[in-house]
């Protein structure tokens, strides 16, 4: 009779069994871990699998709230290792889910989507399309085609690609992790589309429809197809490497503090904020969620909310009943 596995080595194969038949981030992976080895610590190492009970995950769950964390870290974590043991459910590890009988009271996630208002959108593209003028546009001949000036050539590129990824953000809504995962054969120019690798390997299209954004992602592919780089990711540092997420968050919070905003401006915010004035312009809710690659649209409803608040400001401020009555 085999000894019962330990959760160290049921995590262990959980990780190298999961993650070879279902396409995650590095990001998600790393997530998983950190949740997974939480729970294995509270636990205890030596715990064996089939010891998980619904009392145990209770007081997990209770720790967790005494420990200060929100209610959406608290869901998360619960998720993870829901799916852990489902996994080793239907690998016949587990006779039944320890979760069939647990009742957790998770407490209501309030918090709503960060946007940025119009004028700041605004203001924050009008300094990006500043830092990159015109003039500088790449073309044949030009610094970019040449290795005269590579120093100078760098510099020009990164201008333009500064100024390429803060309007695809805005332009599709992409994760800022979609947006880093690019390369360039993922951009069909005849389409005007990109291939957008989403959470849980949902893959979508993405489309330009601003002629504006057209010519600058046009531009972007024309003048990154000249750099002498090795990878074919579609943004790349100084280095010639695939261009982080963090490094696209450095590049808009630079654009904010030019541009003289005073709040913290991430990636994120962008989707939150076009998919906030798709809805605000009357965009059926389908097409948002289809836009913002969202699983369920359920997701996609909590933007509702705060578009629904911007139009109760409007109607209290110009409902023509408020200047109808005496």
């Amino acid at each position: 009779m085999c000894a019962p596995m330990q959760l160290t080595q049921a995590m262990n194969e959980f990780f190298s069994g999961y993650f070879s038949t279902h396409d995650r981030s590095a990001k998600t992976k790393t997530a998983y871990r950190s949740d997974l080895e939480q729970f294995v610590k509270f636990a205890g190492r030596e715990l064996s699998l089939q010891s998980v009970s619904g009392v145990l995950i209770e007081n997990w769950a209770a720790e967790l709230r005494l420990n200060n964390y929100s209610p959406a870290s608290m869901r998360r974590k619960v998720v993870v290792l829901k799916v852990f043991c489902s996994y080793w459910l239907r690998r016949g590890e587990l006779n039944e889910s320890p979760f069939w009988r647990v009742k957790l009271s998770l407490g209501r996630i309030e918090q709503l989507p960060r946007t940025l208002t119009q004028i700041e959108m605004r203001d924050l593209l009008a300094e990006a399309a500043r830092a990159y003028p015109t003039k500088h546009v790449p073309r044949k001949g030009s610094m970019l085609a040449k290795a005269e000036r590579p120093g100078a050539a760098l510099r020009s590129y990164r201008a333009l690609r500064n100024l390429a990824i803060l309007d695809l953000l805005f332009a599709t809504g992409m994760r800022v992790g979609e947006a880093s995962s690019l390369n360039m054969e993922d951009f069909a120019v005849s389409e005007l589309s990109l291939k957008v690798r989403g959470k849980g390997g949902r893959h979508r299209l993405a489309f330009l429809v601003d002629d504006k954004s057209v010519r600058i992602q046009c531009q972007h592919l024309d003048a990154r197809s000249r750099l002498n780089c090795q990878g074919n990711a579609l943004f790349v540092n100084s280095g010639g490497d695939r261009l982080s997420t963090q490094g696209m968050a450095n590049i808009v919070a630079r654009f904010r503090r030019d541009a003289g905003i005073e709040r913290n401006v991430t990636p994120h915010m962008l989707r939150h904020t076009v998919a906030t004035l798709l809805l605000r312009n009357g965009v059926d809710i389908r097409v948002v969620q289809e836009f913002l690659g969202h699983a369920s649209i359920a997701t996609t409803q909590r933007y509702t909310h705060v578009a629904k608040e911007h139009l109760i400001g409007v109607l209290k401020t110009h409902h023509p009943s408020l200047r109808l009555r005496a």
